[in-house]
């Protein structure tokens, strides 16, 4: 820990004031930023080193503490314009936020606050100051952990009931976390991608097709590639029926990102996905939208064991043989060798051969497992929004 101050019997540390508490019973201290408080989750780290203002409000984080590997993040602080999540009863995806270095003032001419002051007025908990390499060799060791991550400035910590609380929290496998993050009601979206001089803007032309997005978590920029696409975009909770999609009469249908055990979700968004496959309606899914599309087909997901979570994840499109670079955020995937004989594998991970996207051979649809909407530096992906469109075009000839 950094020496702080000079005094008559030599240099004083300072007292911790934040701790993150490992399901282990492995304590690390650091110091507090952020929300005052407790917070649980999953610790997962994140290998970004830039977009951690998409990335703390991305709803797919629902329910984890994230460790960024980068250590300078706040260095641009945050603005209004670059949050994620459509759901302001959700505020934000993640529970907690771990740092190497402490939070600097910001350089950017976007930013309308520090990441500190962000940070508490989302009521994020967070600590800096502690090696994230060591806890991400962990982390790849041993898998993700869960955890209670504590911030108390006066540096007073029961840690005996804080391993005893991080000890009973339960697994990931089998919950369903969309409920805390999709939107409770129906609404339209129109915004498009941000340029620079310009900020985001709105669609002015006809939009060409019409576009169901079902919400498990969904994030702005996939709704607005879609409308820049020339889409009318109508986002649905992820309590939606099937009566309730089909109803609106889309032209496809977007099953978003999401947080959670894919499996739980797929209890209630399955049936629904089959119905739309039935009437032939192109489908794109991403993220946990490409698991539930698997689970519809009869396909099984599996927990991983550190997760994908980061960008410049290289990913091969067996269909071109190009290879794209990515932004990645799940900690399931689907298991390939469950895939049926009408469901074609077509994407892959470079870094360890797993899923990363299907096309079924006998009806319009399509999923990926990576972000193409994130844009890691490169817009390798964006390419998905146009086949998304062709799909739909297809469909409107055959009418």
């Amino acid at each position: 820990m950094l020496q702080d101050k000079d005094t008559a019997g030599g240099w004083e540390e300072p007292r911790a004031t934040a701790v993150l508490v490992l399901q282990d019973g492995t304590v690390l201290e650091g110091f507090g930023v952020g929300a005052e408080g407790e917070a649980t989750g999953e610790v997962c780290f994140n290998t970004a080193m830039t977009g951690y203002e998409e990335i703390l409000t991305d709803p797919s984080y629902a329910g984890q503490i994230i460790t960024f590997t980068f250590p300078h993040i706040g260095n641009v602080g945050t603005n209004e314009e670059d949050i994620e999540s459509v759901n302001a009863a959700s505020s934000s995806g993640v529970r907690g936020v771990v740092l190497a270095a402490s939070i600097t003032e910001p350089s950017n001419w976007r930013a309308s606050r520090d990441l500190d002051a962000w940070l508490k007025s989302r009521q994020i908990v967070g600590l800096s100051g502690i090696d994230t390499r060591a806890l991400t060799a962990l982390i790849r060791d041993k898998g993700m952990p869960n955890a209670v991550i504590a911030h108390n400035p006066k540096g007073a910590f029961d840690l005996e009931a804080l391993k005893a609380k991080a000890a009973a929290l339960p697994s990931m496998d089998g919950l369903d976390l969309v409920p805390l993050v999709t939107s409770n009601q129906r609404f339209h979206w129109d915004e498009t991608t941000w340029t620079k001089g310009e900020g985001y803007g709105h669609q002015q032309a006809e939009p060409k097709h019409h576009v169901v997005a079902i919400d498990y978590g969904v994030k702005r920029n996939i709704l607005r590639l879609l409308a820049r696409a020339g889409c009318k975009v109508t986002v649905v909770p992820a309590t939606a029926t099937a009566e309730d999609v089909l109803a609106l009469n889309p032209d496809g249908v977007f099953l978003s990102n999401g947080p959670g055990d894919p499996a739980a979700t797929g209890e209630y968004a399955v049936p629904v996905i089959r119905k739309v496959l039935e009437k032939r309606i192109p489908t794109f899914g991403i993220c946990l939208g490409h698991q539930m599309l698997s689970l519809a087909v009869g396909a099984k997901t599996k927990k991983m064991h550190q997760g994908h979570h980061g960008a410049n994840h290289p990913v091969k499109d067996k269909t071109t043989g190009k290879v794209e670079i990515t932004s990645m955020n799940h900690g399931f995937a689907v298991d390939p060798g469950t895939l049926p004989t009408n469901a074609v594998e077509t994407h892959v991970s470079l870094f360890d051969g797993s899923n990363c996207g299907i096309a079924l051979t006998d009806r319009p649809a399509f999923s990926v497992q990576y972000h193409p909407e994130a844009s890691p530096g490169p817009q390798d992906s964006h390419y998905l929004f146009d086949r998304f469109v062709k799909l739909m075009d297809e469909g409107k000839a055959k009418e």
